[in-house]
C-alpha cells in the first residue's frame, strides 16, 4: 500500500502533467471548412480562433447572408476538431496515470 507522501507526490506529478497538456493544445492547430473550402478557421485545440480565410467569390452584398452562414458552420466545424484533438492529447495523458477502475479526471 503507498503512503500519503506517495500519493501527494502522484497527485502533484499528475497536476504538473495536466498544466503541461493544458498548455500544449494551445499550440496544436486544425482547422475547420465549410462551402466545400470557400470559408476556413484555424484555431488551436484549445479553442482559440487564430485566423479566418475567405474566398473572394463570397464578398459581395447580395452573399453576405451565405457568408455569416458559411463563417458559422466553419467555426463549428474547427471546434469540434478542437475538442478532438484535446480529448485525444488528454487521453495520452491519462494512459500512463494508475487510476482505480471507473476513475475520469476532470477535463
Amino acid at each position: 500500500m503507498k503512503s500519503l507522501e506517495d500519493i501527494m507526490a502522484m497527485a502533484q506529478n499528475v497536476q504538473s502533467e495536466l498544466e503541461k497538456a493544458q498548455a500544449n493544445l494551445d499550440a496544436i492547430e486544425v482547422e475547420g471548412v465549410s462551402g466545400g473550402g470557400l470559408v476556413k478557421v484555424k484555431a488551436s485545440a484549445k479553442g482559440r480562433i487564430i485566423g479566418i480565410q475567405i474566398d473572394d467569390s463570397l464578398l459581395q452584398p447580395s452573399e453576405k447572408q451565405m457568408l455569416e452562414d458559411l463563417i458559422t458552420a466553419a467555426i463549428n466545424d474547427t471546434r469540434a476538431k478542437a475538442d478532438a484533438a484535446s480529448q485525444a492529447e488528454m487521453s495520452k495523458l491519462s494512459s500512463g496515470i494508475p487510476l482505480p477502475p471507473g476513475f475520469k479526471l476532470p477535463f
